[in-house]
Order: C-alpha cells, then sequence, then structure tokens
C-alpha cells in the first residue's frame, strides 16, 4: 500500500499549523526521506515521554534510538498540517495485514481531529486492497481510544502493550 501523497518540499521544523477554531485543517502526506529521521525522532520521545514515564520505562535515549533503529522511509509518511511539519506514520507491510506504527502528531494538534482524518484515510486503502491492519498501544494510552472509535479491537495484551487489530471493513471509517 502506497500510504504517500507527493507534496511541496516542506521540511520539518518549519513551524507548527496555526489552524483556528472553526478553519479547516488542510493536510497531506508526503514521502519520508532519510533526513527526516531526527525530527520524528524528537517527536515520538515527546509524544510518548507521559506515557513511558507513567509505565516506569522511559529512557531519553533509547525512545528515539529505538525510532532511528526501525525507521523505513520507503513505508513511512510525513503528515503536512497548513504547510507545516505536523506528524508522522508508518504503514508497512506484513505476512497477515499490515502493520501501523509510529502514528504521532504534534502535541498542539491532538485532540483537534486530525489523527482521526489520517487513520480514515489510511484505513480506507487497507479496506480497498482487503488487508487486515494491527498495532500495538501502550496500556493506558489515550491513542487507544482513537483506535477503538476505528474498528480496532484488542488481540493481546501485558502490562506494557496492547496489541489490537481492525479487519478489512472493521467499521467506523467514515465517521
Amino acid at each position: 500500500m502506497d500510504t504517500r501523497t507527493r507534496a511541496d518540499e516542506i521540511r520539518p521544523g518549519q513551524g507548527t499549523p496555526t489552524t483556528e477554531p472553526g478553519h479547516p485543517m488542510k493536510w497531506v502526506l508526503r514521502s519520508a526521506e532519510p533526513s527526516d529521521v531526527e525530527a520524528i525522532a524528537e517527536l515520538r520521545a515527546t509524544v510518548m515521554r507521559p506515557d513511558l514515564e507513567r509505565l516506569g520505562r522511559f529512557d531519553e535515549h533509547r525512545v528515539r534510538q529505538r525510532l532511528r533503529d526501525s525507521f523505513s522511509p520507503q513505508h513511512t509518511s510525513v503528515i503536512v498540517a497548513d504547510g507545516a511539519f505536523a506528524g508522522c506514520v508508518t504503514v508497512r507491510p506484513a505476512e497477515d495485514g499490515r502493520w501501523l506504527e509510529h502514528f504521532y502528531l504534534v502535541p498542539s494538534l491532538q485532540g483537534r481531529g486530525l489523527g482521526s482524518a489520517v487513520l480514515r484515510t489510511l484505513l480506507k486503502r487497507s479496506d480497498a486492497d482487503g488487508m487486515a491492519v494491527r498495532l500495538n498501544v501502550l496500556q493506558g494510552s489515550a491513542a487507544r481510544r482513537l483506535y477503538e472509535r476505528h474498528g480496532f479491537t484488542v488481540e493481546a495484551q501485558d502490562p506494557i502493550d496492547v496489541s489490537m487489530v481492525r479487519r478489512p471493513g472493521g467499521g467506523a471509517v467514515g465517521t
């Protein structure tokens, strides 16, 4: 699945979208490039810190290095909203469907519908291809509610991670 759409050459660090209430946020997905890795690693550290600290698992170096070690530009898209770096998402092929990973939004844009809009787009593509989508989310993370609203269900869990799956046509894509 090609999750990437070419946009103009906007680079992370050029600012944050300044969408005002009532103004629809315009966004696109652009292909990630190797040079995006550090901005994405920093965003990961910022976004995951509260949950990792709550779970007693935050490590200043490890949180960034895990992203660097698994960064896959060919499967990653940068989310650009109102002309600025807004986040990222990785959708990589797997034997039994697709894996959704590294879905992070700039904190000031969370809770404003951007994550749902991006997720709906990705899930429509997976549904069209008849592919299940899997992901892991940290125990207690607010992101779990987002995924449940979009039809993901729990497959397994342990004290740290919750493994979730959404079967093709699993619901909530049009919401």
